[in-house]
């Protein structure tokens, strides 16, 4: 992984306040956002993991995961997001666990076994991958478990000066079955830009509100065709 320049240091508060209104401004059009009555905890400050999210000259595991709702975009799974394997990288608190059983529509290919349960208070949050420019948005699955769950969505930035910045981009009120979520921004053109570096650190974390929530098979949209 690339070090981080500490001449950016002194210039990211202002940075991070810019991309913190852009990126509100873009989760508006996307998807309902958490009231101020439902604002969560600080991020964990996770170890960094290097593992860059697909980029266009790197198809090899790109795939249409969301065609049969229209989507014909290209996603690539996020590190661990099928929850099949080890979880090591991710942060769980609250009593959020994997558990068996698993989105039914197959979207990594093969239908799954496992899936990751948030109960009312938890949250989860993905290791830090590198993003560019190319990677937009992301989508996943989600099942609420009861009249009253709900999941808030957010992603976290690792700033160069090590701190974890979150910001929400969105929500999900689904039904006792499982739905793919709506398309949620990354920023991560923003980020990019904010950081001068040509890539951003970047995680997603998921907390579930009132109620038990699902999430499976998460994945970023590296904008190929």
């Amino acid at each position: 992984m690339k070090a981080h320049r500490s001449s950016s240091t002194s210039r990211q508060p202002r940075r991070l306040a810019l991309l913190a209104g852009v990126i509100a401004g873009l989760a508006v059009g996307v998807a309902p956002v958490a009231s101020a009555g439902a604002a969560t905890t600080p991020p964990p400050v996770t170890p960094v993991v290097s593992a860059s999210a697909s980029i266009c000259n790197t198809t090899a595991s790109l795939s249409q995961p969301f065609l049969a709702w229209k989507d014909s975009n290209y996603y690539d799974l996020v590190l661990g997001g099928d929850f099949e394997t080890s979880v090591t990288g991710w942060t769980l608190a609250g009593g959020a666990a994997v558990v068996a059983g698993s989105e039914p529509f197959a979207a990594t290919g093969t239908l799954g076994a496992h899936s990751m349960y948030l109960p009312a208070g938890s949250s989860v949050q993905s290791p830090y991958f590198c993003v560019t420019a190319n990677e937009p948005s992301f989508r996943f699955f989600a099942k609420n478990d009861s009249a009253l769950a709900g999941l808030v969505v957010e992603v976290v930035y690792q700033t160069p000066a090590g701190v974890a910045v979150a910001f929400p981009v969105g929500s999900v009120t689904a039904t006792g079955n499982w739905v793919p979520a709506t398309a949620m921004p990354t920023g991560a053109a923003l980020a990019v830009a904010a950081d001068k570096s040509g890539s951003a650190e970047v995680a997603l974390r998921f907390v579930a509100l009132l109620g038990p929530s699902q999430i499976d098979d998460i994945f970023v949209d590296p904008h190929c065709k």
